[in-house]
């Protein structure tokens, strides 16, 4: 019989083979297509106009922005250009919005210009659209990973809409992987997908439509039996050694890395050590520099943690010397151990707060004169001057304070630090309202 590995042998990607010919076929994005959306109205023929509005397409990896552009240009009977900006130089895009000008005013047929990862394009590249999209010549769909109010420049964002793009839900990534093995344009038919295989290709392609084909593809030709008439199965066992572990979606320059650091650090924050190391597991797994992981739980330990625990900054400086030290993947062990830590001790960020409200003054003008006691009296003339007359030396008291003032005269009475009743700070709290007592004289 013959099967998938050999029928397919030599064609373009299962994944490419089964883009949508039209909107009807796109899984998942119904958030985007409901009827009179941009994007229907972009893919109806009967509206040929050059006034269309440009769209940016923004989401993850594999949830359909190149399938939308061209299932709208199929759909639309308008002209289709494509331009990569991995390839596509200034030059290119002015000969693509010259040719646009010339197809409109020559033969009234409008032009989709789908540019695919946008981001890549320099300032002076994306200047090069905006008199194509601005007069009408070209509508165009843009296409990133990352998010456009960093990446693109604003005149092109003004003059367009941005469209986010969602990770396809598993029953989207099913019905995707069951209509690949059926499909003349698939497999056709010439292998047959297990439960247990198809639940284990929806989770390991993690919303990505295209890894979920890609693992598919790989599997068939894991279990294609040349001398065999039955018709090749796909089992778990097949999808687990074509694909040895989950697709992570992380770039480490991109949404997916701030997103997950920053739910690592809200999860210590709120206490959740679970969902803390499962953000940790992710990063790890994804490759992550172990260093950043590392320096973001030394902030952590000061700006969540504090002196409601003074011993969460020693145990997250020890997990960094020790992580440089060390190396992965031993190193997953000591982040793991200071993770587990700081999420699960008790919290405050007063001294966090005390800094910025001290910062906010000073930022204002709130400052003042250094009072005369406090100044520097070893130089010179600085007696003769009054400084430091007056000061009253805490450790000749008996308790080692003194009533005496410290701050500005503008700032006297000023608080700043104003500790929880969390942890070690509940004892820090008691302590802190008797020294402020004695040093106002109240006590």
């Amino acid at each position: 019989m013959t099967t998938s590995g050999a029928l397919f042998q030599g064609q373009t990607p299962l994944a490419v083979r089964m883009r949508p010919t039209s909107l009807d076929e796109v899984a998942g994005q119904r958030h985007l297509l409901r009827p009179g959306s941009p994007l229907v109205a972009l893919a109806d023929s009967e509206r040929q106009t050059t006034g269309a509005v440009s769209v940016i397409l923004w989401g993850p990896p594999g949830t359909g922005k190149t399938t939308l552009a061209q299932a709208i240009a199929r759909s639309s009977g308008r002209r289709f250009v494509e331009l990569s900006a991995i390839t596509a130089g200034v030059k290119d895009v002015r000969e693509v919005m010259q040719e646009a000008l010339t197809q409109r005013d020559l033969y009234g047929q409008s032009t989709i210009l789908f540019l695919d990862e946008i981001h890549r394009f320099t300032k002076a590249q994306q200047d090069a659209l905006l008199p194509g999209v601005e007069n009408g010549w070209v509508v165009l769909i843009a296409a990133t990973t990352e998010n456009p109010s960093f990446s693109v420049i604003s005149p092109l964002l003004s003059r367009s809409l941005l469209l986010t793009l969602e990770p396809l839900v598993d029953d989207d990534l099913g019905a995707l992987v069951d209509r690949a093995v059926d499909d003349p344009r698939g497999l056709a038919g010439t292998v047959t997908l297990a439960a247990d295989a198809r639940a284990a290709l929806v989770q390991m392609a993690s919303g990505d439509a295209r890894r979920a084909l890609t693992a598919l593809e790989a599997a068939a030709a894991m279990v294609e039996t040349p001398d065999s008439d039955e018709t090749p199965e796909i089992t778990a066992e097949a999808v687990g050694q074509a694909v040895d572990r989950a697709l992570l979606r992380y770039d480490r320059q991109g949404d997916e890395h701030y997103d997950v650091i920053s739910a690592f650090i809200k999860s210590i924050r709120g206490s959740d050590v679970d969902a803390a190391i499962h953000y940790l597991a992710r990063m790890i797994e994804a490759g992550e520099d172990p260093r950043f992981i590392a320096r973001r739980l030394v902030i952590s330990a000061s700006e969540d943690i504090g002196l409601a625990d003074p011993q969460a900054l020693q145990i997250a400086v020890a997990a960094a010397d020790a992580v440089q030290f060390i190396g992965m993947p031993e190193g997953r062990i000591l982040l793991a151990e200071a993770t587990a830590y700081l999420a699960s001790t008790a919290k405050s960020n007063a001294a966090y707060l005390a800094i910025d409200r001290a910062i906010a003054d000073v930022r204002k003008g709130g400052f003042g004169r250094v009072p005369n006691h406090l100044r520097d009296a070893h130089y010179a003339g600085a007696k003769r001057l009054g400084h430091g007359k007056g000061y009253r030396y805490p450790h000749d008291s008996d308790i080692g304070v003194v009533a005496q003032q410290y701050l500005p005269d503008p700032l006297v009475g000023r608080r700043y630090y104003e500790p929880t009743t969390h942890g070690h700070e509940r004892d820090v709290s008691s302590r802190l309202e008797k020294i402020r007592r004695i040093l106002s004289g109240e006590a």
